[in-house]
């Protein structure tokens, strides 16, 4: 999904280019060479929820180059709230949240290089996603991936900026590595422990999501488009009281493996972007296996129809949301698997990237749970928190 940034009425340096980001280049900081620099510069957004909606709009309309969108979840009615480039439409068909936020994109920016991941980023997955890229920006909702995401990019040498968002209050820091401590070392190894609040346990508003992303997207057009320092701080606040609380960053602790002076992937001399870098942040073999999600999942490739219990890797109980997600050691063939499914009675729905299930018995209440199967190999189990009971729902398909 691009319109080339080299060639045709919105080259860089054309008129129609500086017509379109007239207000942005004359924005002193940046100027017309913050403004090539960021139509040069690649970067990922993990999570396309409500930050990362809102820090993709960012990020393609000040004209970054390419934005690589990586999400495993769908659009739902609940998300319209806060999310900000989804529609009802994109709930009723059930889009993935990636490619939703792509289509439409794509529709405000031609000039942008969209690239659309569906899919659950972990150690497997995340090499290949965020291969190239000059910056990683926290769109996520969930401390185990946060924690991935730093140690990928402090390894990598490649800034993190961190943003959550909870009620009426977010926080921000620009991670640094080999300038500022990881993740890993500000929160341990959870944020607030297994009782912490999230958006699907407390709520959020919008105000305050949009606050956190401005704050980001700020500090990466510093990074990618000027010389100006990025913030060495951690940024809270509380919008509904406006209570606004701002604290230095430490450096990174000498004994961590991931941003002590040994480990981490300093960032060092004049920036530049990473097409005109061959010495720096490129991945390392840290993570083990290379391959990503493709953009389009359900497209390509030989899919096996069949799996068996044993094949069941790991089942994650989603906070809030009444939700657990099962990943498997295979992938489906949506079509076949479609028929399959309808055979046994199941009610189906579906649309190119997944298909939903539901259990032909519904419970006492009415209520029947649900599966939402992406050809991956990823099941998100509707209607338990359990993950036991996710896993033999799983097996009660018995393909």
């Amino acid at each position: 999904m691009r319109g080339s940034n080299e060639t045709g009425p919105h080259a860089a340096g054309s008129g129609s280019w500086r017509e379109r980001y007239s207000r942005q280049i004359r924005f002193a900081p940046l100027g017309e060479r913050g403004q090539r620099q960021l139509g040069e510069a690649r970067v990922l957004i993990a999570g396309c929820g409500a930050l990362g909606a809102s820090l993709a709009q960012h990020m393609v309309r000040s004209g970054v180059g390419e934005v690589r969108l990586a999400d495993r979840d769908y659009v739902e009615p609940s998300n319209l709230q806060r999310q900000t480039l989804f529609d009802e439409e994109d709930a009723r068909l059930m889009l993935p949240k990636a490619v939703a936020a792509a289509q439409r994109l794509a529709r405000i920016n031609s000039g942008v290089k969209i690239v659309p991941h569906v899919a659950d980023l972990n150690r497997h997955t995340l090499p290949a996603i965020a291969e190239g890229v000059d910056l990683v920006l926290d769109g996520t909702d969930n401390a185990p991936t946060r924690l991935l995401l730093s140690d990928y990019c402090f390894r990598n040498g490649i800034p993190f900026l961190y943003g959550g968002v909870t009620g009426a209050s977010g926080m921000t820091a620009s991670l640094l590595p080999g300038s500022t401590a990881c993740l890993r070392c500000l929160i341990g190894d959870e944020e607030g422990g297994a009782d912490a609040e999230t958006c699907d346990t407390a709520g959020v508003i919008s105000p305050a999501v949009e606050f956190v992303a401005s704050q980001q997207a700020a500090e990466a057009l510093k990074w990618l488009g000027s010389d100006a320092g990025l913030r060495r701080t951690w940024l809270s606040a509380d919008l509904w009281n406006f209570r606004i609380r701002e604290s230095q960053l430490p450096p990174g602790r000498h004994s961590c493996p991931f941003c002590g002076e040994s480990s981490a992937a300093r960032i060092d001399g004049p920036r530049q972007i990473k097409s005109d870098r061959s010495d720096v942040n490129q991945p390392k073999n840290e993570f083990d296996g290379a391959s990503g999600a493709a953009e389009n999942p359900s497209i390509g490739g030989e899919a096996d129809s069949e799996f068996e219990p044993s094949t069941l890797l790991e089942a994650v109980t989603l906070c809030g949301r009444d939700t657990v997600q099962v990943k498997l050691g295979t992938s489906f063939h949506l079509p076949e698997l479609h028929n399959v499914l309808e055979r046994r009675g199941f009610a189906v729905t579906k649309n190119p990237y997944l298909l939903r299930a539901e259990f032909p018995d519904p419970d006492e209440n009415g209520n029947a749970e649900k599966m939402v199967i992406f050809p991956d190999g990823r099941i998100l189990v509707h209607g338990t928190s359990d993950a036991e009971r996710a896993r033999q729902l799983c097996n009660l398909l018995s393909l």
